[in-house]
């Protein structure tokens, strides 16, 4: 029973006649993916609503949190660059760039030294 005295049924019929929809969604995991950490949902409760078109979604469940790894694309140019810069094959201008976070002068001062 909903406080108030108003069942589920009526509760369901009031809202259908404000407009607002809501439905529940058959999920294994939520995954949100922030900048510097993933939160994971699983066993997840989801209620969708939509009111007067806008969606929102209701989620609980089992929440644990992850540090994000950053991935950062190397250009196949860059390699070539560093490689040469620094006089090192291309596996290891490769490797120096992606320990500098795709910092190309960074990666050709640490092959120098």
């Amino acid at each position: 029973m909903i406080p108030g005295g108003m069942n589920p049924k009526q509760m369901k019929m009031m809202m259908k006649r404000m407009g607002i929809k809501m439905e529940e969604i058959d999920a294994e995991e939520v995954i949100i993916k922030c900048v510097d950490r993933d939160i994971r949902i699983t066993e997840p409760q989801i209620v969708k609503t939509v009111v007067s078109g806008q969606q929102m979604f209701q989620i609980s469940g089992k929440i644990s949190e992850e540090k994000a790894e950053a991935t950062v694309a190397i250009e196949e140019d860059d390699v070539k660059m560093v490689a040469e810069q620094a006089g090192v094959s291309d596996d290891k201008a490769r490797k120096a760039l992606e320990d500098a976070g795709g910092d190309i002068a960074e990666a050709i001062m640490k092959l120098r030294l």
